[in-house]
């Protein structure tokens, strides 16, 4: 299946800006437009069959009016500043842990100003998860089961 990160596509914006991904996300705070041609992308791109990432998409799929079987999956702070840390390569896992901190508050102050979005409400998700509890083989299943119970009901 296709696969599209929010989080990857940010990531190569500020890449391609020569920025830090804390120094891109205060330019973004200043400038709704990055944000807003992130999530019209994003919404534009989806399709059938294909999986969308990133921590606002279901919101931004809510919205809008394409189907989609939404999924939340959450982890606890602690365990995604390891994983990022293990993904980027950091050694000072305190100091990534504000980073991360910062960078999410600023997420949520973009999201609820440019789209009146709560990023903590997820009534409206087929499914909520936990990565922490479950294995990936576990999600991708219950995943792919939740799809296949979404259809049969049409």
């Amino acid at each position: 299946m296709k696969i599209l990160s929010a989080g990857e596509v940010f990531r190569d914006m500020a890449e391609k800006r020569d920025m830090s991904l804390e120094d891109f996300s205060v330019l973004a705070e200043e400038n709704e437009k990055i944000d807003k041609k992130l999530d019209e992308n994003m919404i534009e791109r989806a399709s059938p069959g294909m999986i969308l990432e990133g921590r606002l998409t279901g919101h931004l799929l809510h919205m809008s009016d394409k189907k989609a079987y939404k999924v939340w999956i959450e982890a606890p702070l602690d365990v995604r500043v390891k994983r990022i840390a293990e993904r980027e390569g950091h050694d000072d896992l305190k100091e990534l842990k504000k980073k991360v901190v910062r960078r999410e508050k600023s997420e949520e102050k973009r999201y609820r100003e440019y789209y009146d979005i709560d990023i903590s409400d997820t009534s409206f998700y087929d499914a909520l998860m936990d990565s922490d509890s479950n294995r990936p083989e576990e999600i991708v299943n219950k995943i792919i089961e939740g799809v296949k119970d979404e259809v049969r009901r049409g």
